[in-house]
């Protein structure tokens, strides 16, 4: 009789068990979900390549005198290119980025570098993190990319603000490689959940590329956010520079 009695017990903590791993599944990894996805269209792809050249502009020292420019430059006219910010800029509290004001695209993009090996401080950035440390509109976030781009945020959203109300007919480009993907995410989300930083910015005028993109956010705001942060994934990053440079 005691073991009848046991088994709706049984059912139950094996019900809740299941009902936790469902929920720690949604709210902090994606597994292979985008196995199946559609494949871009040639029209969402196009903007991918010259956006990629906007990263590695970021590695230039002065880009009037460019010592790493792919066949064809950069695409950036240095008139244009509004800021760029180093480590001793960010105080290594961010990766290195520009911001450079796109008239031919009718585009101001924001452009952060990937993760570089020899600085301590990507490395403090990457490894603040814990499993559901960090919460963020319903679900979880990456905390030390959270701040970095809390800290971009900051230092640029008066210029950004300015920009935007300049220019209502320009999109809004956060775009980055690795680490610098993670950041350019957050930075995405901190600003469509705040967008009165930026003049109310219509959450259409705002959008993410994140180019090998760092795994920063739970499955949830993956699928929320996902009109506004694409993310583009190739074999790998070598074969990125490739395809950058044969374009």
């Amino acid at each position: 009789m005691s073991f009848l009695c046991g088994l709706p017990l049984l059912e139950c903590v094996y019900c809740l068990a299941c009902a936790r791993w469902a929920w720690k599944r949604c709210l902090h990894s994606a597994g292979h979900d985008s196995e199946n996805w559609g494949f871009a269209t040639v029209e969402e792809f196009e903007p991918i390549p010259r956006l990629c050249r906007y990263i590695l502009s970021v590695y230039e020292e002065d880009l009037r005198q460019p010592l790493w420019a792919p066949p064809g430059g950069y695409g950036i006219i240095p008139d244009f290119l509004l800021l760029k910010k180093t480590y001793e800029d960010t105080c290594g509290r961010a990766p290195p980025y520009v911001l450079y004001l796109d008239h031919e695209h009718e585009d101001i993009v924001l452009a952060i570098r990937g993760l570089n090996l020899a600085k301590e401080s990507d490395y403090a950035v990457l490894l603040d993190n814990r499993l559901g440390k960090r919460k963020f509109d319903g679900g979880y976030v990456h905390n030390g990319l959270l701040k970095a781009a809390g800290w971009v945020l900051d230092a640029e959203c008066e210029i950004l603000k300015d920009l935007v109300e300049k220019h209502p007919n320009y999109t809004l480009t956060f775009v980055g490689h690795s680490l610098g993907s993670g950041v350019a995410a957050m930075l995405t989300m901190l600003v469509v959940q705040n967008s009165y930083r930026l003049g109310n910015i219509d959450r259409k005028r705002v959008r993410c590329y994140a180019i090998a993109p760092a795994r920063c956010m739970s499955l949830n705001l993956a699928v929320r956010y996902a009109d506004v942060i694409n993310s583009v994934v190739l074999q790998a990053s070598f074969r990125l520079i490739l395809f950058l440079f044969n374009w």
